[in-house]
């Protein structure tokens, strides 16, 4: 059993930068891919950008590429998704997922999921 908790969301204008955290629970985390993915209102969740169990091995959605950077510290079992150049297409509601994530983009690839944060974009 695998526990995540999100944190660092919040209101921030375009253009600007946020820093999500993920905190997992476990003694071995550096065995689960770790996704994460964002949801709109009225809309579908969808991936944004995954990293594998050793912090070797990135991939991003087309729209988050050269904006986001996913990375990980396994001592202190947490993932950060780096969000820049912010835009108020990307306010949503963010996720982190584990799992083995194959397919990645899938939702049902992840077995634990976060509570989620709450990104919110101004123009």
């Amino acid at each position: 059993q695998v526990q995540l908790v999100e944190s660092g969301g919040g209101l921030v204008q375009a253009g600007g930068s946020l820093r999500l955290s993920c905190a997992a629970s476990g003694r071995t985390f550096s065995v689960y891919a770790v996704g994460w993915f964002r949801q709109a209102p009225g809309k579908e969740r969808t991936f944004v950008a995954i990293i594998n169990g050793n912090g070797y091995s990135t991939f991003y959605e087309d729209s988050a590429k050269g904006r986001f950077t996913i990375s990980r510290d396994n001592a202190k079992n947490t993932v950060y998704l780096q969000m820049d150049s912010l835009k108020p297409e990307d306010t949503a509601v963010y996720y982190c997922a584990a799992g083995s994530a194959y397919p990645r983009e899938r939702i049902d690839s992840y077995s634990y999921w976060g509570q989620g944060t709450q990104v919110t974009v101004s123009s």
